[in-house]
């Protein structure tokens, strides 16, 4: 019998890549298993007059909206207050400010007049042990930052499960195996062939594609017209698209999260944008608005703020942008008067020919503002969700029934037109939507 090659040899190469494979694997998940599991430290009470997991409970539900732990508010700070004050002054204090204010209490007043003579809200319902289990939580030590285990300072923590970089390691790690297999199987051939006598006929040489091609009138006269017409689709495509920025998504000056605000929150949108309801514009709202809410909330929770870090975005470095550019002094609770313009970028921005009224879309048509700008409780960066193109609005307009629920402005002409094209309900193109002279001047 003649010799064809070594037919274990392909064997070898499998068995060699499948042994490489597994120790590759085995390490990194031994590196996984090997690192060593983090535990929450459990708060301990600071003193065996309160409960700190009660008191923090009762801390968030009555005296988060004035106070905070470790900056002053409307009120001071209260961190470490029942080292500060005896507990029966407290008790009075926290039940009943005003009285002890009147009786001329010396440290009453002097509270008082610091801040800017506003008697703290009286909780008569508290008992003395809820006021206990909140000095037990004022008390507990700031908690200090987890001691980063040696040699992985600057590593990014990676997420649970196999990493991108295995995947495409093992990917191309089978890659080669097909190649080296690949090479192997055609050597194995040849010499089979070689050894058998077989011998490999060559076609004969053929003329070029291109010069066929060139040969044949024909065919050159259909692919001429045929790239002609791609051409031309291509380049309408190409200017059709000139001043269409859907998907525009600058960076603001402020970095304002529409997902925490409209989502998380659920704040209405007319809330800051208040004049889209009386108004052609959507006003920018004034940043005093914003005031109504973050001159309390100074900070954000550590949850929030880990979200942010998925967007590359500290919450509260944003927060104290908005302090700067009001002139806000978050420490003595009091505006500075240095004030700062926030230089916005304009994201919807339709040609000046273009008549536009938010008014008569969101008050009297009803309209929600997703309908043209997207899932807006959804973004995290604000971005131009429609086309706003002409065919875009005048597909609505024929599309969008005219809303007739407590709307006496479309009342009469409804009734009237209805008649005319027989149906119950109308569109917005059947009532003069599609007339050039309603958006363009």
């Amino acid at each position: 019998m003649k010799k064809v090659g070594n037919p274990n040899s392909i064997s070898r190469i499998l068995l060699f890549s499948l042994a490489f494979m597994l120790s590759f694997s085995f390490q990194i998940f031994a590196q996984d298993a090997a690192a060593p599991a983090t535990e929450s430290p459990v708060a301990e009470a600071q003193g065996a007059s309160g409960d700190p997991v009660a008191g923090k409970a009762l801390f968030n539900a009555q005296c988060a909206a004035c106070h905070k732990l470790d900056a002053k508010m409307t009120g001071p700070a209260l961190r470490g207050v029942g080292d500060k004050y005896e507990k029966e002054w407290l008790y009075k204090w926290i039940r009943n400010s005003a009285d002890l204010i009147k009786s001329g209490d010396e440290r009453a007043n002097k509270i008082f007049n610091e801040f800017n003579k506003s008697p703290m809200t009286a909780f008569p319902q508290l008992s003395t042990a809820d006021i206990d289990n909140i000095i037990a939580y004022t008390m507990e030590p700031i908690a200090a930052p987890p001691a980063p285990t040696p040699g992985t300072e600057g590593v990014v923590a990676q997420s649970g499960g196999i990493s991108n970089e295995v995947i495409l390691g093992a990917l191309s790690l089978v890659l080669g195996m097909l190649v080296v297999m690949l090479f192997l199987v055609n050597n194995v051939l040849s010499k089979i062939a070689k050894a058998n006598g077989i011998e490999v006929v060559k076609s004969e040489k053929s003329l070029p594609i291109w010069k066929a091609f060139a040969k044949n009138q024909f065919l050159v006269l259909v692919s001429v017209i045929f790239f002609l017409l791609a051409s031309a689709y291509f380049v309408y495509g190409w200017f059709m698209q000139i001043g269409v920025d859907q998907g525009y998504e600058p960076i603001q000056p402020i970095h304002y999260s529409h997902r925490i605000h409209a989502g998380d929150n659920g704040i209405d949108c007319k809330y800051c944008h208040s004049a889209a309801r009386e108004s052609k514009h959507s006003n920018i709202p004034s940043l005093n608005v914003c005031m109504n809410c973050h001159k309390n909330i100074s900070e954000v929770a550590e949850a929030t703020l880990a979200e942010g870090n998925e967007y590359g975005v500290n919450y509260n470095d944003e927060i104290q942008k908005l302090y700067d550019a009001v002139g806000w002094d978050k420490a003595n609770q009091k505006y500075t008067g240095k004030t700062q313009p926030v230089k916005w970028v304009r994201i919807h921005n339709l040609p000046d020919l273009v008549y536009f009224n938010h008014a008569q879309h969101v008050t009297v048509g009803g309209i929600e503002c997703q309908t043209c700008h997207g899932p807006v409780e959804e973004m995290e960066i604000m971005k131009q969700h429609s086309p706003l193109t002409m065919g875009w609005c005048i597909n609505c307009h024929r599309e969008t029934d005219v809303k007739l629920q407590d709307n006496e402005y479309y009342k009469k002409i409804h009734e009237e037109l209805s008649k005319k094209y027989g149906v119950e309900k109308l569109t917005a193109a059947q009532m003069g939507g599609l007339e050039c002279g309603k958006c363009h001047y």
